[in-house]
């Protein structure tokens, strides 16, 4: 009897030792998964002082807006980076939290030697749908317009396009080329002096790029914060709505805190928390668009916000 009891305590203390090993060796370190936009918008800055406060180190890895949500949701990563909403409805997005920490917007982007300065709304949307196809239609030069979008429907930007453009997620586009992240868009367009396309603007700023204006609005900081240009958009960070690992939602509280959206701030981004104005037409938006749906008919006006 004392023999097995001394081997039941033997084999539950190396299952303890064994556990608080395994947790020793886990907690230090968190995996970050998500859209480069968001990655390169605040995440590095972020990641890095975070772990000079903690001594936590987080891993960043991209791949987009879904592969973040999706990962986090299924336990495979700790933290997500989205530049859309969580999608509810589907069963593999069901257990990812979303947590806004960040403004973005959606940014006209050309490479340097275009002239085009300024598109409206309309000419935007029918580049899209190939109704325009040459750039003297809208200003520039004889040449093609050579439209680059992203893969699929439920990308970041893909989303947030059809969804403060198009009121419609189904959307298709008339495209010379399809790229599979925002990464290869950008750098494309960068080379190709007829090439158009749109990406969030904390990535689009990193790049030699030439940012259009929208129905003769900048895409500033300023402007954006006062919601005076109308495609913008929150960033998020997701975790699990199961998560026991209270490493999360530290970093999360982090970049919530004064503190995180100043280093938010530094790196080019708007604080989520520094635009009322902002939040405001958020909650406007996402009534009308849970009023109306989104369809052709139901899509967000931008000009009810000026």
């Amino acid at each position: 009897m004392k023999r097995t009891s001394l081997l039941i305590f033997t084999l539950l203390l190396v299952f303890f030792n064994s556990a608080s090993i395994q947790a020793e060796s886990t907690s230090n370190e968190l995996n970050w998964v998500g859209c480069g936009i968001t990655k390169k918008a605040f995440m590095d800055e972020l990641a890095k002082a975070y772990e000079k406060k903690t001594g936590i180190h987080i891993n960043i890895d991209g791949g987009g807006a879904t592969k973040g949500i999706r990962a986090v949701a299924a336990g495979t990563a700790d933290i997500g980076g989205s530049c859309r909403s969580v999608l509810n409805a589907l069963p593999e997005e069901r257990d990812a939290k979303q947590t806004p920490v960040a403004w973005d917007a959606l940014v006209i982007i050309v490479n340097n030697k275009n002239k085009v300065k300024n598109l409206a709304l309309e000419q935007l949307k029918a580049i899209y749908l190939g109704k325009i196809k040459n750039w003297r239609e809208v200003g520039g030069a004889d040449a093609p317009i050579e439209l680059y979008v992203r893969q699929g429907k439920l990308s970041g930007v893909g989303r947030m396009l059809r969804e403060l453009v198009f009121g419609n997620y189904e959307q298709e586009f008339v495209a010379t080329h399809v790229v599979d992240s925002s990464g290869p868009l950008e750098k494309e367009i960068e080379d190709n002096v007829n090439a158009i396309g749109v990406t969030g603007v904390s990535s689009a700023i990193r790049r030699n790029l030439k940012i259009l204006s929208l129905d003769g609005v900048e895409p500033s900081y300023e402007n954006i914060k006062a919601a005076k240009y109308s495609l913008y958009r929150p960033l998020y960070l997701i975790s699990n709505r199961n998560n026991t690992n209270p490493f999360i939602d530290e970093f999360i509280n982090f970049a919530l805190s004064r503190e995180g959206q100043e280093i938010i701030k530094k790196a080019g981004s708007i604080p989520y928390s520094e635009a009322m104005a902002l939040i405001m037409y958020q909650i406007e938006r996402d009534q009308q668009v849970n009023r109306e749906g989104i369809t052709g008919e139901g899509q967000w006006n931008p000009n009810l916000q000026q």
